[in-house]
């Protein structure tokens, strides 16, 4: 069965979406989850709806889906503590610490790989499973092929993202809100700048990153016969009535009702952004896949009045039951009933009395007992035995049923007892106690200047694809200096072969090193004999998620440039610890090609293109090297290097120098100022959120 995944954002949005026919709801509670904007669940509400939602068949979900910091994990297990006790059926995280934390302190609670963990691949998920997830929720931007792929081969269940918002960075990937204001996307606090007027060069009212609504509404056949367990509709920051609207419409679908013209008016009138996109999903990106949300249309009343209904008045009859009842002389009357996970429930009510004009018949019985109105049951069957010749009042009969749905009603909203281990701090390692050494990372080959080797990095960091295209120069900067091969932070399936050649060039040119920002990536070069080196990508963000990167093999990590330099210092670092210190930090990675949507021609390798915001701001894009992918960069350089005495304390192995659109000669300038501390200045640099930190 394809799983109905629907947004709860509020305990209103929770029954309209339980009533309109979800199979399970996603929600947040405390501050650990991606949409802390919606109402979300305080500990009391959501034990009410964890019982709501198991009462009517419904399974919770607890989104845990955010970066968390050390100071904060205290808090995250008490949060996991009471998830588990109220009976929520999975956790969804990204942090690699917190899934740590899950499985230790509530080990008989699923846990879902959440979308914000950048998983693109089989061997993604793979090591998704060995982490203890039961489940991954796959990146948006993956096509059908691809989603087909790993479905086949994937140890545990698949999720895919079925209908709503789009963003146009690959999620957990996204640092353009904290970079430029502080509101992390990967602390729920996105201010969606993507949503905002770009301009090519200069400033328009373009809409270059904003991306239509996802609708896979047409392809819910293909999703299931691939083997996708659950389909995800987006929405925990929209009113209930969108819920209601989106469930309901999926609803049908799943169950086999053609899909009309009129169930995408309606999806359109309760939400879009001048209408939808199932580009991504086939493998059809461009820019027919942009659009915005303009001033507030005018709603259909009637859409919306109808919509409510459905979850404020009555109950739709969700859970099928069985009932069996017993009619005997001289004894009360018996009444079991029976739920569809084989649970039942027993009451007895009043003796049977003898009949004087008409004994009651398994006709009238069933009738009576098939009166469920108003609760969340339906019957399927009544059984009866009744001996002839006896009498019971149609009140008795009611009260009866009423009574054996209550106590069915009970036990279906009963806590599970469960394990729940207590909190446990991890190990401490302070890191290294001498000055960190430098290294440096390059776009293209023309980077490495005379300058760059000049400064003797302790590592250099070549993309992968720049070794295998121009292994001469490769092979003379490999007998200068230690290299290592930056992977592509995506690589799909169908994509594996071009990077697996590509890593047998680079062997053999005597790299034995690769930097990797995704789980996926570490099989991928673990299996040509690498050893790998954990990119910014894999969001270190606390001490858990680095020992988690310890024992998966990684050799050094880098952390999270989300961090405050206090936060770096306390970082347990039982791997060598590397800082970015000077670049332009990456903002996003598209999988819509932003250089071809403006020109409708894959030109990747020329100049950069610059998009110009409102405050005139230039953000240059460039491409993930090796692929038609989009990076967005800052439009100001990060600069550390005149704080080197501070980046000494931090107990770090290396900080990096990140180069992205400078050219040879800016390099050997920055490589010159490495060496010497330049100072800082304001006007051109900025000193990214490691003073500042994020919200």
């Amino acid at each position: 069965m394809l799983e109905l995944l629907s947004p709860a954002g509020s305990m209103e949005a929770l029954r309209a979406a339980v009533q309109n026919g979800a199979d399970a709801v996603y929600l947040g509670a405390g501050g650990f989850n991606a949409r802390m904007g919606a109402k979300n669940f305080t500990p009391d509400t959501l034990q009410e709806a964890v019982t709501y939602s198991h009462v009517r068949g419904a399974r919770v979900h607890l989104t845990l889906n955010t970066l968390a910091s050390d100071r904060e994990l205290p808090q995250a297990a008490e949060l996991i503590r009471g998830a588990a006790q109220a009976g929520v059926d999975a956790f969804i995280v990204q942090d690699l610490g917190l899934v740590s934390l899950c499985r230790q302190m509530a080990p008989e609670v699923a846990v879902h790989a959440s979308t914000q963990m950048s998983l693109h691949s089989l061997e993604g998920v793979r090591r998704a499973a060995e982490l203890g997830c039961t489940r991954a929720v796959l990146a948006r931007e993956l096509p059908a092929d691809q989603i087909a792929r790993i479905c086949r081969s994937s140890p545990i269940e698949i999720e895919v993202f079925g209908h709503g918002a789009l963003c146009m960075c690959y999620s957990g990937q996204c640092y353009f809100s904290a970079v430029v204001g502080r509101r992390s996307g990967n602390r729920g606090q996105c201010a969606q700048p993507c949503r905002l007027p770009y301009g090519y060069g200069r400033f328009s009212q373009k809409y270059p990153l904003s991306l239509k609504d996802h609708c896979l509404i047409g392809a819910l056949r293909s999703l299931r016969e691939m083997g996708v367990a659950s389909l995800k509709l987006e929405g925990r920051m929209k009113r209930p009535e969108y819920v209601a609207v989106v469930t309901r419409i999926y609803r049908a679908a799943l169950d086999g009702r053609p899909i009309r013209p009129s169930d995408l008016e309606e999806l359109e009138k309760v939400f879009s952004r001048q209408g939808f996109t199932d580009g991504y999903f086939r493998d059809r990106t461009g820019p027919d896949m942009l659009g915005i949300r303009g001033s507030e249309p005018e709603h259909d009343r009637a859409l919306l009045s109808a919509a409510r209904a459905t979850y404020e008045s009555g109950e739709t009859p969700r859970v099928p039951v069985r009932f069996y009842a017993l009619i005997a002389r001289d004894q009360p009357a018996l009444l079991a009933v029976e739920d569809d996970q084989g649970r039942i429930v027993k009451c007895a009510g009043e003796t049977p009395r003898e009949a004087v004009s008409r004994a009651v018949t398994q006709k009238e019985l069933s009738a009576r007992l098939s009166r469920t109105g108003g609760t969340p049951y339906r019957c399927t069957e009544v059984r009866a035995s009744i001996e002839p010749g006896l009498m019971l009042p149609a009140s008795a009969v009611n009260a009866l049923r009423r009574e054996a749905l209550s106590r069915l009603t009970a036990a279906r909203g009963q806590c599970p007892e469960r394990t729940v281990l207590q909190y446990t701090p991890p190990m401490r390692f302070p890191g290294s106690r001498e000055a960190p050494v430098m290294t440096a990372a390059v776009h293209a080959m023309d980077q490495v200047t005379a300058g760059l080797l000049a400064a003797r990095p302790a590592l250099l960091y070549l993309p992968l694809s720049e070794i295998a295209a121009k292994p001469g120069l490769a092979r003379a900067v490999c007998e200068r200096l230690p290299v290592a091969a930056v992977l592509p932070r995506v690589v799909w399936e169908r994509e594996n072969d071009r990077v697996l050649h590509q890593l047998d060039v680079a062997y053999g040119l005597g790299v034995r090193q690769v930097l990797a920002g995704n789980l996926g990536q570490l099989s991928l070069a673990a299996s040509r004999g690498f050893e790998v080196r954990g990119d910014f990508g894999l969001n270190v963000f606390n001490s858990r998620t680095a020992h988690v990167l310890q024992r998966e093999g990684f050799l050094s990590m880098t952390a999270s440039f989300e961090l405050r330099l206090a936060q770096v210092r306390d970082l347990s670092k039982p791997l060598p610890t590397e800082l970015i210190a000077y670049g332009r930090l990456p903002l996003m990675l598209t999988e819509n090609c932003i250089i071809k949507n403006r020109t409708g021609v894959c030109s990747c390798t020329g100049s950069a293109v610059r998009l110009v915001d409102r405050t005139g701001a230039e953000f240059p894009v460039v491409s993930d090297p090796g692929t038609c992918r989009s990076v967005v960069l800052n439009s100001r350089k990060l600069y550390l290097l005149d704080r080197q005495t501070d980046l000494r304390r931090l107990g770090l192995w290396a900080v990096r120098l990140q180069f992205t659109t400078e050219n040879p000669m800016e390099v050997d300038r920055v490589a010159a100022a490495w060496l010497q501390g330049d100072a800082f200045d304001p006007g051109q640099h900025t000193r990214g959120l490691y003073l500042r930190g994020v919200e």
